[in-house]
């Protein structure tokens, strides 16, 4: 009791500070421990974007019936509604016993999942079964993908210089679009190199196997991962919380509902603005299915290299001028942009589709930090999970599956442009009212003249 009244009396009132006000007496992480952390989300958005690039191929593989591709896009939504309950179990353990336990646990986890998918029956082997196997697995794999990603972002944005904030946290963004560009090659490659055949017998499981090697790997270098020190400076203070959801909730709402806003954001443009877009593509018979693959390759690589420039430009200028900016590309570029896209020749489908990949690869980068930022230490990642992942949820996971929908029901091809300038446009207020959270830059020092 006395340890719980700490937290919520003075402990409280020194979390609700500033962030720079409690970083102090405090060390930088290692170079390694940063390294691990950033490029272990590789593992993780793999295995997300390479069931939604090998969905067409999924929908021959486990379902049969005329709305397969519906059906295994509405798994990856189902999965996807896994990932806030994942994420409150997982932000639990990090806030209550550590940043690297709770990364630990969610990797080891999403190891098993990534192989049981690789050894999974088909529809040909079992029937109907191997389809609910494939969901149930996915969301397993959503639940265990819950914890991870703003795991990272807490522990990179703890262990980094206060000025670098922004470009250290988007690591983990660039980092997991390494990872979605490692998917996308690789399912490009798979289903050029093989014959529909072998694809559908075996040839599929190749990828996820990959993926179940690289899981493994990961999970060994997480072992020599250092603690965050933020974490230890709350367990030397005595201020971690006993109950970090209902710390959370008590102390956090308003950074709640702005984390909400940011990811509702960052996860339209990127799960319709850039792994949705081979799936439009192939479906409007804009492109083949391997040259909507290469596309989704070339867009990955654009994503990579715009990820730490949004990142440095946010510790430079600020998180919201920056963020504002890009809501005010993403309400107006994507209706058209996917009319285009819809019916221009290749060349300009493969440009349309590069410009979306570059405002969502700078929102995501953005997000990264402005999200953790929301929220001091104590109860981090609990605030993240109520935030940042119920919006991923819902306009990231849902969003691929209600784009094809309505594409299918409406018949209008800049259908999914507009889902994602309607999002735009319902953030943008909440971005332009909410407070700087980048620290102020500092003059350089000159040296008096004699």
């Amino acid at each position: 009791m006395a340890h719980e009244l700490a937290v919520t009396g003075v402990g409280s009132q020194r979390a609700r500070t500033a962030m720079s006000d409690t970083r102090d007496a405090r060390t930088h992480l290692p170079r390694a421990s940063i390294a691990i952390a950033a490029f272990s989300t590789i593992v993780e958005w793999y295995d997300f974007t390479l069931y939604l690039y090998l969905a067409t191929v999924l929908s021959r593989v486990f379902f049969t019936s005329g709305d397969s591709l519906l059906i295994t896009l509405g798994g990856f939504g189902v999965a996807y509604l896994m990932r806030p309950v994942g994420a409150i179990v997982f932000g639990h353990i990090g806030d209550r016993y550590g940043r690297r336990q709770t990364m630990l646990a969610s990797m080891t986890m999403m190891t098993i999942a990534m192989l049981v998918t690789a050894l999974l029956p088909t529809h040909a082997q079992i029937g109907s079964a191997a389809g609910a196997l494939l969901l149930f697995v996915r969301c397993s794999m959503g639940f265990s993908v819950g914890g991870e990603y703003t795991g990272v972002v807490a522990y990179l944005l703890e262990g980094a210089p206060d000025h670098r904030r922004g470009f250290f946290a988007s690591l983990a963004a660039a980092a997991s679009e390494v990872g979605a560009l490692l998917a996308a090659a690789i399912a490009a490659l798979t289903v050029s190199i093989m014959s529909e055949e072998a694809l559908i017998s075996w040839g599929w499981r190749i990828p996820f196997l990959i993926g179940a090697g690289l899981a493994a790997i990961t999970l060994l270098a997480r072992a020599a991962m250092r603690e965050s020190p933020e974490f230890e400076r709350q367990q030397a203070r005595g201020t971690v919380p006993r109950n970090p959801l209902r710390y959370s909730l008590a102390h956090h709402r308003a950074g709640i509902v702005r984390g909400f806003a940011i990811s509702a954001l960052g996860s339209i443009t990127y799960y319709v603005g850039i792994t949705y877009v081979p799936v439009f593509l192939t479906s409007t018979g804009s492109i083949d299915e391997s040259g909507a693959l290469w596309l989704a390759t070339i867009a990955a690589v654009a994503v990579i290299v715009i990820t730490p420039l949004a990142g440095a430009l946010s510790d430079r200028w600020g998180r919201r001028p920056v963020l504002v900016g890009l809501a005010l590309l993403s309400a107006a570029l994507p209706i058209t942009i996917f009319g285009l896209m819809a019916n221009a020749a290749r060349a300009h489908g493969m440009l349309g589709g590069i410009v979306l990949a570059l405002v969502a690869g700078g929102v995501s980068a953005v997000a990264a930090a402005a999200t953790a930022e929301q929220f001091p230490g104590e109860g981090r990642l609990s605030g993240l999970a109520f935030g940042v992942t119920s919006a991923t949820a819902l306009f990231g996971g849902l969003a691929p599956y209600l784009a094809q929908l309505l594409l299918e029901r409406t018949g209008w091809s800049p259908v999914p442009g507009a889902m994602i300038a309607i999002v735009a446009c319902a953030v943008l207020p909440v971005i332009l009212m909410m407070p700087e959270t980048a620290p102020r830059r500092r003059p350089p020092t000159r040296a008096p003249q004699v």
